[in-house]
C-alpha cells in the first residue's frame, strides 16, 4: 500500500469565500479532510466591553454593526432583553411593527444566503437573482428609517416611526411578487442536478449533534429538531399569529437550503397577518430619557434568522449596564464545521461554511 501523509491548508482569511474575514486551517490527506478549525478574531471590536462604556439607549446602534445582514433582529433582541430588566410595557402597536419589520429582515437575510451559496459553488447567476430581490426590501428599510443597513429602528420602548401608507404599498408589492420570486430560485436553483448532487448527503449532522453543540435556528431545524423561539418561547405579538416551522430529515447541506427557502414564505405568512392586524394606539412606551434599570439582570432571547440571540445584561442601577454578553447565534454554530467537513473533500468545505450561514461581524463580535 502506498503510504500517504497528511498536510496542513490554511484556507483564508479570504473574505468572499467565507462570509467575512475567517481563517480555517485544513488538516489534508490528499483532498480528503482529516479536520477543520475556524480561527476566529479578524473582525472582533470588542463591542460588549464598548456597550458597558456606554448608556443603554446609546448601546443601540453597536447591536446593527454584530449581524450587520439582520440587524433589524438585533436591534430587537436588545430592546426585548433591556424592555424585561426595566419592566417596560411595550403597546401593541409597537409589537405589531416590530414583527413585520424582522420578518422582512429574516426574508432579506434568507436571500442573502441563497445568493451566497450559489455563488460558493460557481452558480454566479444564482446570486443576482435574490440580490437583486433583497435590494427591494432595503429600499422599504430606507424608506422607513433613513437608513439600508444599520438601522436602529426598534427602540427601547417601541419604535422609531409608524408606517406611512407609502410603505405599506411598498410591502404589499413586495408580497405580492415574492412567489414569483421563490419561482426562479427553485427553477435556477433547487431543480439543478448539479447543484443538488453538491448538497444532497454531504455535510450531515444529526439532531444528537446539533443539540449537544448548542445548535440554533435553521440549522438545528434542518436536523429535525422542532425548536423555534418564536412558537416555543414565543415573544413580542407572535403567538397572534399562524405560521409554520420547516423542518429537514437529514441535516445534511440540502436541508439546511431547503428550510431556509420554506422560511421566505412563512415569514411572509406573519407579515400579511400582521399588516392586516396592526392595532390602533402608540407605537412607543413612555421611556424615561435616562433609563436606570433596578439592580439585577437578565438573559432574554429572540429567534434571529441564524437562530437564537440572546443577551445577558446585568444592571447595578445606574445609566450604563455592568455587564452585557451576547449570544451570537453565528458564533455557536460555528463550531460544527469540522462535523460537517471531516471525510470530505476541499471542495465540500466552502459549501458546508456557506450551509451554516455565518456572519463574521457576529462571531467576532
Amino acid at each position: 500500500m502506498i503510504k500517504t501523509e497528511t498536510y496542513q491548508l490554511s484556507m483564508g482569511p479570504v473574505h468572499p469565500s467565507t462570509h467575512g474575514v475567517l481563517q480555517v486551517l485544513l488538516t489534508l490527506d490528499g483532498e480528503k479532510v482529516v479536520d477543520s478549525v475556524p480561527c476566529m478574531g479578524y473582525l472582533h471590536r470588542g463591542i460588549e466591553k464598548l456597550m458597558e462604556a456606554r448608556t443603554y439607549f446609546q448601546c443601540l446602534p453597536y447591536t446593527d454593526r454584530l449581524d450587520y445582514v439582520s440587524a433589524m433582529n438585533n436591534n430587537f433582541s436588545y430592546c426585548h432583553a433591556v424592555e424585561k430588566l426595566a419592566a417596560i410595557d411595550i403597546p401593541e402597536k409597537a409589537q405589531y411593527l416590530r414583527v413585520i419589520m424582522a420578518e422582512l429582515n429574516r426574508i432579506a437575510s434568507h436571500m442573502i444566503f441563497i445568493g451566497s451559496l450559489a455563488v460558493d459553488i460557481g452558480a454566479t447567476t444564482g446570486m443576482i437573482y435574490p440580490f437583486r430581490d433583497r435590494e427591494r426590501i432595503l429600499d422599504i428599510f430606507n424608506e422607513l428609517c433613513g437608513a439600508r443597513m444599520t438601522y436602529s429602528y426598534i427602540r427601547i420602548g417601541g419604535v422609531r416611526s409608524d408606517l406611512s401608507s407609502a410603505i405599506v404599498d411598498m410591502i404589499n408589492k413586495f408580497l405580492a411578487d415574492l412567489p414569483s420570486m421563490l419561482d426562479e430560485y427553485n427553477n435556477l436553483l433547487t431543480g439543478n442536478e448539479i447543484f443538488q448532487h453538491r448538497l444532497k448527503g454531504t455535510s450531515l449532522l444529526s439532531g444528537e449533534q446539533a443539540r449537544r453543540l448548542g445548535i440554533t435556528g435553521p440549522m438545528l431545524r434542518a436536523s429535525g429538531i422542532d425548536y423555534d423561539l418564536r412558537k416555543d418561547n414565543t415573544y413580542s405579538s407572535y403567538d397572534n399569529f399562524e405560521f409554520s416551522v420547516p423542518l429537514g430529515k437529514n441535516g445534511d447541506n440540502w436541508d439546511r437550503y431547503i428550510v431556509r427557502v420554506k422560511e421566505i414564505s412563512e415569514s411572509a405568512k406573519i407579515i400579511r397577518q400582521a399588516l392586516d392586524g396592526i392595532p390602533d394606539g402608540q407605537i412607543t412606551a413612555k421611556v424615561p430619557k435616562v433609563l436606570r434599570p433596578p439592580k439585577g439582570e437578565i438573559y432574554d432571547t429572540t429567534e434571529g434568522p441564524r437562530g437564537e440571540v440572546g443577551y445577558h445584561i446585568v444592571s447595578d442601577g445606574s445609566a450604563k449596564p455592568y455587564r452585557i454578553h451576547i449570544r451570537r447565534p453565528s458564533f455557536i454554530n460555528l463550531q460544527a464545521l469540522n462535523i460537517l467537513c471531516k471525510g470530505y473533500l476541499v471542495g465540500d468545505v466552502v459549501v458546508a461554511m456557506s450551509t451554516i450561514d455565518p456572519i463574521l461581524g457576529e462571531v467576532d463580535c
